[in-house]
């Protein structure tokens, strides 16, 4: 027996116009080493997103990359957080 895939169908809207979802940012290998040396840590211990999650599939992110999540804060203005990609499982 043959399995067919489905392929997931992409939204048909900018979810990043919405004001709930923060602005996520791709960053590039050497930026990605810059952030894991400054804060002295692996991928494995940032806090992991699945590959499916629609704002990583909407900027073409894939496992392995790690994601800069830049959040509103009341007191802080903006925060940063980091997401490690990782496959669905």
């Amino acid at each position: 027996m043959v399995k067919k895939q489905i392929k997931e169908k992409e939204p048909s809207y900018d979810i990043f116009k919405h004001d709930l979802v923060p602005k996520h940012i791709l960053l590039k290998p050497n930026e990605a080493k810059e952030v894991l040396e400054r804060y002295h840590i692996k991928p494995f211990q940032i806090p992991y997103v699945k590959s499916t999650d629609p704002a990583v599939r909407a900027i073409g992110a894939k496992p392995g990359d790690i994601v800069k999540v830049i959040r509103k804060s009341a007191t802080a203005g903006e925060s940063d957080f980091y997401r490690y990609v990782v496959e669905d499982f």
